[in-house]
């Protein structure tokens, strides 16, 4: 268990000096145009891995030690794309995110997953998709014409939604673990998932009930969680609607 969790680490420090590496090389920054041409696809394709990777690998150390930082590799580089064409400014906060989502791994593994440690993590990674989610969000409000790009970036602001609440909900269990029942506290990983799949089913309004808030404020937050991916579904067609039309009125 020693050994794999000092391989774990070892491929955490790799990847993030690969990342560094790769971003500040002189013959990266041309390809930018890269990211930007398909940004929504990429970013989607990075969220949807990152969210539901767990489908096909079964083993959770693996799954903690090897594809958890590529997952979140794949995220760092594709949100650039999305923030390319913004300010420099925007651009170097977002640097400073990615430093932070690549660093938390680390710290993890140094302070051997104790809860502040997992709090810490779970704050960068909420603040990372809720910057993101503004920008995808700016960008469905602006333009009048309908294209792929826009319907990429509906279903990118969906599945951030998820993410942001599974870690808000991480954070608030990692600081109290009564403050969800039915969660699998055996490893980090399985708190992951199972936030996941409560973050979708109280979004969607499924809502199984295997998983469910234990306190007063635990319960709020579900409802809240609720009404915002309501309210996001509604806002959602009625952008795509407003689009579409305004695409058949200039044909």
């Amino acid at each position: 268990m020693v050994l794999l969790k000092e391989m774990g680490a070892k491929t955490i420090f790799y990847i993030n000096d690969t990342l560094a590496k790769i971003i500040m090389a002189k013959h990266f920054i041309p390809r930018w145009h890269i990211l930007s041409k398909k940004k929504y696809e990429i970013f989607l394709f990075a969220l949807f891995q990152h969210l539901f990777m767990g489908l096909f690998i079964t083993d959770l150390e693996i799954y903690r030690n090897y594809f958890w930082p590529a997952s979140m590799l794949i995220l760092a580089l594709s949100s650039f794309g999305i923030i390319r064409e913004k300010t420099a400014y925007l651009l170097k906060f977002l640097w400073v995110l990615v430093f932070f989502i690549m660093l938390s791994p680390i710290l993890a593994y140094i302070y051997d997953f104790s809860p502040m440690s997992m709090v810490f993590k779970c704050t960068c990674y909420a603040i990372f998709f809720l910057f993101i989610l503004y920008e995808v969000m700016d960008f469905m409000l602006r333009p009048s014409y309908f294209n792929a790009d826009i319907i990429s970036a509906c279903a990118c602001g969906y599945l951030m939604l998820i993410e942001i609440c599974g870690y808000i909900s991480q954070i608030i269990y990692y600081l109290n673990n009564q403050s969800f029942s039915g969660i699998d506290s055996k490893h980090h990983i399985s708190i992951f998932i199972d936030f996941v799949y409560f973050s979708t089913v109280t979004i969607t309004s499924i809502g199984f009930g295997d998983v469910t808030p234990s306190v007063h404020y635990t319960k709020l937050l579900a409802s809240l969680f609720g009404i915002i991916g309501q309210f996001y579904s509604i806002v959602l067609f009625g952008i795509l609607i407003n689009k579409f039309a305004s695409k058949k009125s200039k044909e």
